[in-house]
């Protein structure tokens, strides 16, 4: 192997064969690197040591699959970069909101949803929640929700508008209500903790 000390060939030898303290010296030698891989490219929502634990548990399952031909520390490199970059596609394709990304108004009608069961008067921080809630839908639930609870359109004014079933409007109304609701518990449950 071009490049890397006599060490990193042996614990690889070893490590393949299950050699746990040449697991062990590998992780201590690759640590810093991934760390700062990581830290580089770290998604939002994503512990950072969660994020190293995902790396080497790809390196050692994969180290069989490490032909020698680059350096260890490019190849792990590589799959560090990539575990990173899937994560922040994940997180990007299901968004989420935490209590922390609501404003104080946002958090305080969050709070009150949760210690009340009256109505909460609406406000601009409620709309703005509402509106919150509503981004984590997909865009064909954010649209029927808005028509059917926003606008007060009826069920057969959407109907004509999209060219979906009675049936299919109200299963999708069903399903966004669901999100919606657990999207709210959760909130409510960061207000709580």
């Amino acid at each position: 192997m071009p490049d890397e000390c006599p060490d990193v060939s042996s614990w690889i030898g070893l490590a393949r064969q299950g050699d746990d303290e040449a697991a062990r010296a590998l992780f201590r030698h690759l640590y810093p690197l991934v760390l700062k891989l990581v830290r580089a490219h770290l998604p939002r929502r994503s512990s950072e040591e969660d994020l190293v634990q995902m790396v080497f548990t790809k390196v050692f399952s994969k180290l069989d699959q490490f032909s020698g031909t680059v350096p260890l520390e490019h190849w792990v490199s590589r799959v560090a970069v990539n575990t990173c970059l899937n994560q922040i596609k994940s997180e990007n394709s299901r968004p989420e909101i935490r209590l922390a990304d609501l404003s104080l108004e946002e958090e305080q009608v969050v709070q009150s949803l949760a210690a009340t069961t009256e109505d909460v008067p609406a406000s601009f921080a409620a709309r703005d929640l509402v509106d919150k809630l509503l981004g984590q839908l997909a865009p064909r639930e954010r649209l029927l929700m808005s028509w059917l609870y926003l606008e007060g359109r009826s069920v057969k004014d959407i109907q004509k508008s999209t060219g979906w079933s009675v049936p299919a409007i109200k299963i999708r109304a069903f399903r966004a209500r669901r999100k919606l609701r657990q999207h709210l518990a959760r909130l409510m449950g960061d207000s709580k903790s």
